[in-house]
């Protein structure tokens, strides 16, 4: 089942690296009493990622900030390395949590987990974005398409705060 604006996020686990190596972090350690917004992408350096859909979180950092939000966050389906990685290619290291869902666990307990086999990626997340407050989902907008990032933008974002 989807998660609905109203429910809780469930307590599942993200990994990020830390400055000893790859460590784990609950989702209420990240988004629990905060303001957050949590965007998805279906696979980190992909096109629609990388030139559309983080740089405009990235350009929008200082008026997300003005209406509140405390952590901005994405998740993708690629493993710690890889989201660091990203994180230092786009210059959102450090602005934006880069939170590694390696084995989609995060995505499927939201129920927004999208099978991409057909195009040779495994399992992915789905294009999406909320808001949390305190862990509980005030916006969730999904994309139809994992090649559009319409609806879960920044501006579209910042319009539902």
């Amino acid at each position: 089942m989807t998660i609905e604006v109203g429910a809780r996020l469930p307590n599942t686990t993200f990994r990020r690296l830390g400055p000893t190596g790859p460590e784990t972090v609950m989702a209420d350690e990240i988004f629990g009493g905060k303001k957050a917004v949590l965007f998805a992408v279906p696979g980190a350096f992909t096109p629609t990622c990388s030139k559309n859909h983080l740089p405009g979180y990235l350009n929008h950092l200082d008026d997300l900030a003005a209406k509140g939000v405390e952590v901005i966050a994405v998740t993708a389906v690629n493993d710690v390395f890889v989201m660091d990685a990203w994180a230092k290619a786009t210059g959102g290291a450090g602005k934006i949590e880069f939170l590694s869902d390696g084995n989609a666990d995060f995505a499927k307990a939201i129920g927004l987990d999208l099978d991409a086999s057909g195009g040779g990626l495994g399992v992915r997340s789905k294009r999406y974005a909320m808001v949390l407050d305190d862990m509980k989902v005030s916006y969730l907008a999904v994309e139809d398409s994992p090649g559009k990032a319409d609806q879960s933008s920044a501006e579209k974002t910042l319009e539902s705060l």
